[in-house]
């Protein structure tokens, strides 16, 4: 059955009782189309484009009417043409060869005599123009732009826009007319051509610097608008043209951005739409959210931006979730520009931690982390624990990461500091990074009026839950260390000071070797723990005798990690008097900076832009043998002779070489136990990697004058480190790149460089993959990236070490790999921001 009209074929598709009917129904007719079109039959042209495109719709194949479209076209009857280039826009794309035979019809109706045929082109150039169409039209465009018609002009503006998207060098082409589109007074017509202005600035300086000039007409316009009365045609909810209003609010976020002149003319009008938009409608916030936008991208007075940012607490109180979003992540990204503004709206912040939205809830944390300071650490803290206790896991890692770091950078004392570590450890030991645990355990050794309580503390937790790991950890580590002084003290229970005996304590501790939570790395811990308590005079010889009972019970596990560490501390029981030098309190280690590789990408805690850098990209700490991410350097020799083309011998992270630099003295042979703080390797030695279980215990041999001299304090052997500097290598794709070097008198030619990678979206991007290279007078080295996915909100980081002849200039090729919202990105950049003889005089 062969349908005349599109009205019947609806109806007969709609009749079909089944996915089969249907398809066979519109193969049927789809093949009466054809015939048709075969036929040249002028008079059902009409009526089968109109079936070929509602089969289109259906998801049915219709290219072979695209000629057929292109005829109806030159049909001089309004109705013909109307459908055929409906037919185009849904049929054709740019990509087309077809869309060649468009463009003289288009041509032609955009000179035609009526003007809803001059729209009937303009509409189907906007939406289908390619670049070749757009070099052809552009010349017709002008003048239509300064046609008397404001339905011509409006449409006009619209395919200016196609023209410099797809051909920005045309931009020049269109400035004089739309200069002169600013002044229209009809609301389409001004509409269209901001939208139009906005694209031209954005894709060229010199359009920027062309319209500065307009800026007094568009605040007389948006002035216009905000202080009209009701106005029947452009009123929405109670506010004039809002669509309008956002338009020149963005241009003027263009204009006024790094110029103080253009931002000083629009100051008045800013905080005129502040004060005077009705905030009760959705309608009013979105002008609102504009014009803080606005506000805080200009060179805006600093009571203006005050007011904006009390205009962004406003939005944290209401109802609807979207707007207190966005709030927080405008909030987030103004923290650094004016942190006490922002910290007067910090209680409705905190609030935002109880909300059922998880999105409001991170965004949320992440600004809270950005507010902490000297003054309301106590505050914050507290708070964020209170969270930490009913936060999803999600949260946990880089909740406790930040908790620990404000602690340490704002700690008004260290008992308090001790608290909140410890606090963090029984909310969420299982979450917390090692790097965290090791500060800690710096913190008690370098703490000894404390050592006592926190002992106690650790001995009261590990009774009551052994399912942290992280807290078990570090109550194995200290109660090892200085489990002794419990003795003496006893444990203080609600103030009660509680005699234990050393059968009690090791009870404790052995409970932890069978627990179900137990693990490789525990065990290993508890092993050192009892072996260092067997040492102490304070144990008595039954108790030292289970002690070796156990370790012999493990000399033969098939843990290889397990059974080794088993075997040499039983081994020492069997030394005598030089058991207590070897397993004697550890001296404490040296004091440095925790910088994590997840913090707030706004205003983070945990960044130390101060002397505490020195310990982490100081000249002591000396990278083991390069590798590039993880891998192996000499895999990459190939690789990195791509990246510099004609230097394949460029020295890189793919090299394996290191400095030659003169043998250092060895250090002291008392390090930890544990494994748990850096040492410092020998440049010219690069130590091999260790495996994770093997770096957990070392075993000594006995300190002496003749091996150890003293230590000097960590203010001898670090002097106070200038600022550090941070030079931006990389941001696009919303992925930023900072490196941050520093460099020491001692020893010129020596720059550490520490990567900090940030992602701007809310989009993860993953797979990371950094690669770097420099000349052949230099030599690059690079240890592997702490986390290969960078998350919203956090920073990852990667330490570098670029050795050249003193003066010289640094000089870097940066290739980046990464997946972004599922779609791949590699970029290749050159990087040389860094200032001329960094790496100093010789």
């Amino acid at each position: 059955m062969v349908y005349h009209n599109l009205k019947a074929l609806i109806k007969g598709i709609r009749a079909c009782k089944t996915v089969a009917d249907e398809r066979a129904l519109i193969q049927q007719e789809s093949a009466a189309i054809r015939a048709s079109f075969r036929e040249e039959d002028v008079y059902a042209r009409h009526n089968n484009i109109a079936k070929l495109l509602y089969i289109h719709m259906l998801g049915s194949p219709a290219h072979f009417g695209q000629i057929e479209c292109l005829k109806l076209v030159a049909s001089p009857r309004f109705t013909d043409k109307r459908l055929g280039y409906l037919g185009i826009m849904l049929l054709l794309d740019e990509n087309q060869e077809v869309l060649t035979l468009v463009t003289n019809s288009l041509k032609n109706d955009m000179n035609h005599s009526n003007m809803y045929v001059v729209g009937l082109g303009l509409c189907t150039f906007a939406n289908i123009a390619s670049e070749e169409m757009s070099r052809d039209l552009a010349n017709e465009i002008g003048k239509l732009l300064g046609s008397s018609n404001t339905y011509i002009r409006k449409k006009a503006a619209l395919c200016a826009l196609r023209v410099i998207k797809k051909v920005p060098d045309l931009a020049d082409h269109f400035i004089s007319k739309a200069k002169n589109l600013l002044t229209d007074r009809n609301h389409g017509v001004l509409l269209t051509a901001i939208t139009l202005t906005t694209e031209m600035c954005q894709i060229d300086e010199n359009c920027l610097n062309e319209f500065r000039n307009a800026v007094p007409l568009l605040v007389r316009n948006l002035k216009a608008l905000v202080t009209t009365g009701y106005s029947p045609e452009h009123d929405v909810s109670g506010i004039t043209d809002p669509f309008l209003q956002v338009k020149v609010l963005r241009l003027l976020r263009l204009l006024g951005k790094g110029d103080a002149r253009a931002s000083e003319t629009m100051n008045d009008i800013l905080a005129q739409v502040a004060t005077n938009t009705d905030s009760t409608k959705n309608v009013g916030n979105s002008i609102l959210y504009e014009t803080v936008l606005t506000i805080l991208e200009i060179e805006a007075d600093s009571g203006l931006r005050v007011m904006a940012i009390n205009i962004l607490g406003k939005f944290l109180g209401n109802r609807d979730n979207n707007i207190r979003y966005v709030a927080l992540n405008t909030l987030n990204k103004v923290v650094g520009m004016d942190t006490n503004a922002v910290q007067r709206h910090r209680n409705i912040i905190l609030d935002c931690l109880r909300d059922g939205d998880i999105s409001i809830r991170r965004r949320a944390l992440e600004l809270s982390y950005a507010l902490i300071n000297e003054q309301n650490v106590r505050i914050l803290i507290r708070e964020l624990l209170a969270f930490l206790e009913v936060a999803d896991d999600e949260f946990k890692l880089g909740m406790t990461t930040q908790i620990s770091l404000a602690a340490e950078r704002f700690a008004p004392n260290k008992r308090w500091h001790i608290d909140t570590v410890l606090r963090v450890l029984k909310l969420a030991g299982n979450f917390v990074r090692e790097e965290i645990l090791s500060a800690f355990i710096r913190l008690v050794a370098h703490t000894p009026e404390l050592q006592a309580y926190t002992s106690s503390k650790l001995y009261t937790a590990l009774q009551d839950d052994i399912s942290q790991e992280s807290l078990t950890l570090a109550a194995l580590w200290v109660i090892g260390e200085y489990g002794d002084v419990l003795f003496d003290g006893g444990v203080v229970d609600e103030d009660q000071p509680k005699q234990i005996t050393d059968k009690d304590l090791l009870d404790l501790l052995l409970t932890t070797l069978d627990s179900p939570y137990a693990n490789s790395l525990t065990r290993q811990f508890l092993m050192a723990s009892i072996t260092k308590l067997a040492s102490r005079p304070t144990t008595s010889l039954p108790q030292q005798q289970r002690i070796a009972e156990v370790l012999a019970k493990y000399t033969t596990s098939p843990e290889l990690e397990l059974q080794q560490r088993a075997v040499e501390f039983a081994s020492l029981f069997t030394l005598g008097d030089l058991r207590i030098g070897v397993l004697e309190r550890m001296p404490p280690p040296e004091l440095k900076a925790t910088v994590m590789g997840v913090v707030s990408e706004n205003k983070p805690v945990g960044s130390t832009q101060s002397g505490k850098d020195a310990d982490l990209l100081g000249d002591e700490v000396a990278p083991p043998t390069p590798v590039v991410n993880g891998q192996a350097t000499h895999n990459n020799h190939d690789l990195l002779a791509e990246i510099f083309g004609s230097s394949p011998a460029a020295s890189s992270p793919t090299h394996g070489r290191t400095p030659s630099v003169s043998p250092q003295p060895q250090k002291s042979s008392v390090q930890d136990i544990l494994g748990l703080f850096d040492s410092s390797p020998s440049p010219a030695s690069p130590a091999p990697a260790p495996s994770p279980a093997a770096s957990a215990f070392t075993t000594f041999s006995p300190q002496s004058q003749s091996q150890a001299p003293p230590r000097p304090s960590p203010q001898q052997q670090h002097p106070p480190a200038p600022r550090l500097t941070s030079y931006t290598a990389y941001d696009k794709q919303e992925l930023k790149i900072t490196l941050t070097p520093q460099t020491s008198a001692a020893r010129p030619g020596v720059v550490n460089i520490m990567a900090r990678f940030q992602v701007s979206g809310s989009n993860a991007a993953t797979g990371l993959n950094f690669q770097a290279a420099v000349p052949k007078s230099q030599q690059l080295q690079m240890l592997p990236m702490s986390n290969s996915d960078v998350q919203p909100g956090a920073t990852e980081t990667q330490q570098m070490r670029v050795m050249g002849p003193p003066g010289s200039n640094i000089r870097l090729r940066l290739r980046i790999s990464y997946t972004l919202a599922g779609q791949a990105v590699q970029d290749q950049i050159d990087f040389s921001g860094f200032p001329p003889g960094l790496t100093g005089s010789g």
